[in-house]
Order: structure tokens, then C-alpha cells, then sequence
């Protein structure tokens, strides 16, 4: 009987998913991931722009090398 009921209390133990994660908190888990990831690659995208002066002494006018070819817009729509 003692190994039925300790069988038993395995099967109602949560899992570690389920210990930290409620169901319905996931959604807003995933939202956030994904406004916090975008967030993060936008800033990375503003400050690796060609107009972005990081160096004075070496390059002060960085936006005077950039070529005529050269798209700059994230999406370029009927060009």
C-alpha cells in the first residue's frame, strides 16, 4: 500500500513547467520576449546607423562617406 500511495503522489506532483508558469501567464510571457527582443534590436539598428557618430576624432562626419546606391530606409516602398 505504501508504494501505491507514494506512485500516486508522484503522478499529482507538478511539474517544474507548471511550477513556475501558470497557463494563463505564458501569453504575456511571450508578448513581453518579443517587445523586449524588438525593442532591443531597434536600439541596436539606431545605433549602428551610418549617421551615428561614435568617434569624433577619427570620423566626425560619418554621413559624408555614404553612397548614392546605398538604402538607408527600412522598407523603400515603389522605388
Amino acid at each position: 500500500m505504501s508504494s501505491a500511495a507514494s506512485a500516486h503522489a508522484v503522478k499529482k506532483a507538478p511539474s517544474l513547467f507548471q511550477t513556475w508558469f501558470r497557463v494563463e501567464v505564458i501569453p504575456i510571457y511571450a508578448v513581453l520576449g518579443v517587445a523586449v527582443g524588438g525593442a532591443g534590436w531597434y536600439t541596436t539598428r539606431l545605433a549602428r546607423g551610418p549617421d551615428v557618430t561614435w568617434d569624433r576624432k577619427n570620423n566626425p562626419h560619418p554621413w559624408l562617406h555614404i553612397d548614392q546606391e546605398t538604402q538607408l530606409k527600412m522598407m523603400t516602398v515603389k522605388e
